[in-house]
């Protein structure tokens, strides 16, 4: 309930937010009020509207973030309450104690056999197969491969 209030609330203030920067001179404005532009600036009183946009700009991001803030910090803290209750499987068994004095570390591999042997490299006459003959006839075309669509 508490998050429907503040996610409406955000989104006023952030739509507010942009109808406020978007009433704002630009720094090019000024240029503008020599040619007759100037008296739009009365309805906002003598300073004119860039004192009070701005000011009401930097409450309502003042309160944008601060309500992102909270939000922020208040979904994280209710999304695991109770994190020390919870059940993590195997992983949440308890530790293995340590092992038992005379008893190996780690396992032993069995020993090899004693009339186990090496094999030995091929020759180095019979690792590579002979080429076979080149052909006589050279003036036939080897054949193109056909394209393929795939």
């Amino acid at each position: 309930m508490l998050l429907t209030v503040f996610n409406i609330l955000f989104v006023i203030i952030a739509i507010a937010m942009i109808a406020l920067i978007l009433m704002q001179r630009g720094a090019g404005a000024a240029a503008g009020s020599g040619f007759g532009g100037g008296a739009s600036a009365t309805v906002f009183g003598a300073r004119g509207s860039s004192n009070f946009l701005s000011k009401a700009t930097k409450w309502l991001a003042i309160s944008f973030f601060s309500i992102t803030l909270f939000m922020a910090w208040y979904a994280m803290h209710r999304a695991n309450p109770n994190a020390l209750d919870m059940d993590l499987g195997v992983m949440g068994g308890e530790v293995p104690t340590a092992p038992v004095e005379g008893a190996p570390a780690t396992p032993v591999a069995p020993p090899a056999p004693a009339d186990a042997t090496v094999p030995a490299a091929p020759s180095a006459e019979s690792a590579v197969p002979a080429a076979p003959p080149a052909a006589e006839n050279s003036s036939q075309e080897s054949p193109q491969p056909t394209p393929q669509n795939d």
